[in-house]
């Protein structure tokens, strides 16, 4: 089992910055692929951003492009999402998620939430206008 702890979370007004972390634990996958996802009240989890095991791939939703950036520490097992120019349409409940297995770690199913085998609590992200 690997556990994932996202802090960072909190209210921020728009246009400012904020940065999540998500710290792995337990029986890691070396080579994990990570992702951020967002929940909004009423909405689907959407796919925030992904980043390869070595850290050389990176993705994201069209949306953030541009604004967050994902990266990663292997040799904490914590992965980032530094998050600028933050909009009200930002605010969600942020997920941090990882792969456990080669067939789950396929790079192609990066923004695809079902292939992501092991999910944080959650932080939440309020921006105000």
């Amino acid at each position: 089992q690997v556990q994932l702890v996202e802090t960072g979370g909190g209210l921020v007004q728009a246009g400012g910055s904020l940065r999540l972390s998500c710290a792995a634990s337990g029986r890691t996958f070396s080579s994990a692929r990570m992702g951020w996802f967002r929940q909004a009240p009423g909405k689907e989890r959407d796919f925030v951003a992904a980043i390869s095991w070595s850290g050389g791939a990176t993705d994201y939703a069209d949306s953030v492009k541009g604004r967050f950036t994902i990266s990663r520490d292997n040799a904490k097992n914590t992965v980032y999402l530094q998050m600028n120019s933050l909009k009200p349409e930002d605010t969600a409940v942020y997920y941090c998620a990882t792969t456990g297995t080669p067939e789950s770690s396929r790079w192609r199913e990066r923004s695809n939430p079902t292939s992501y085998d092991y999910w944080g609590q959650g932080t939440q992200v309020t921006v105000s206008s």
